[in-house]
This record gives structure tokens, C-alpha cells and sequence, in this order.
């Protein structure tokens, strides 16, 4: 019933890259990477956010975070301010202009994964993203994934 592990790794690192594969091909036509658009997009809430939190969304260790965000300073996407809430942190927040290539940006790549047909069906797709985020919160030390969670999840989703 339940896979081993190096089984369950690779059906999810196969599925990833295939991913980051098809997403990388649309954002090279804007010269963007996956690490640029996750901030972004991220940032698109407009709340403004740490670096801390951007480097996590967007899966970089700190000192590659604070060169990216240097070229999006540098390309006019993103800007920096001091945190009224404690001064010693930094909060980057989109530009006017970053606002409009996030924009560009998801459109091409929702356009992209709408061309095909779809291989989830929707309810498939939220089932998915649930036990997803179960798994991750229990390798994160969240919590223990069960067999009773999992059907729970899974009978919400359906």
C-alpha cells in the first residue's frame, strides 16, 4: 500500500522538474527565471515582504536572494524600504512596472498550461494540492502525515 520513500522522491522530483521545465520554457521568452517569477509573484499582494520570506517562496539561500533582488532593483521590478515595524529589516515590494511583467508573466504561463488538455480534473487537482501540502507540513515538522488525515483530506476534496 504505501510506496517506499526513494519511490515517493522520485515521482515527486520527476514531476517537479517536468514542471519547472515547461514553466522555464515560457519565461525565457521574457528573460526571467523560476526564482524571479516566484518573487514576483509572491510580492504581488503588494504587502511587501522580508527577505527571509522571499528566499523561502522562493527556494534560494540568502546571499543568492539578495543578488536576484539586486536585478529586479536594477530592472525597476521591485524596491526596497525599511520595515516601519522594526527598522534594522527590509521590505521589498513590487514597482508599478513589476506589477505589469507579474501580470505578463502568469498570463503566458496559465495560457501555456491551459493549452493542453488538462491532466488533473479539478476535484483530482485539489486533491492533490491537499495531500501535497499534508506532506510538506509533516516534513517540515508540522505535524505527522496518517493514514486517517490523508482519507481526510482526501474525502474533503473529493
Amino acid at each position: 500500500m504505501a510506496r517506499r520513500p526513494q519511490e515517493l522522491l522520485h515521482l515527486l522530483t520527476r514531476a517537479e522538474r517536468l514542471s519547472a521545465r515547461r514553466v522555464q520554457s515560457v519565461l525565457d521568452e521574457f528573460d526571467c527565471s523560476i526564482e524571479a517569477w516566484r518573487v514576483l509573484d509572491l510580492l504581488s499582494d503588494g504587502e511587501g515582504h522580508h527577505m527571509t520570506a522571499l528566499a523561502d517562496h522562493a527556494f534560494l539561500p540568502a546571499p543568492s536572494l539578495t543578488k536576484l533582488i539586486d536585478q529586479l532593483v536594477d530592472q525597476n521590478l521591485v524596491f526596497r524600504r525599511v520595515d516601519p515595524a522594526d527598522r534594522r529589516r527590509v521590505l521589498v515590494q513590487l514597482t508599478p512596472r513589476g506589477t505589469r511583467r507579474r501580470q505578463r508573466l502568469s498570463r503566458a504561463v496559465l495560457a501555456d498550461w491551459g493549452e493542453s488538455e488538462p491532466v488533473l480534473a479539478g476535484d483530482d487537482e485539489e486533491q492533490l494540492k491537499t495531500l501535497l501540502d499534508l506532506l510538506a507540513g509533516a516534513l517540515e515538522g508540522n505535524g505527522n502525515v496518517t493514514t486517517a488525515r490523508v482519507e481526510r483530506a482526501v474525502g474533503r476534496a473529493r
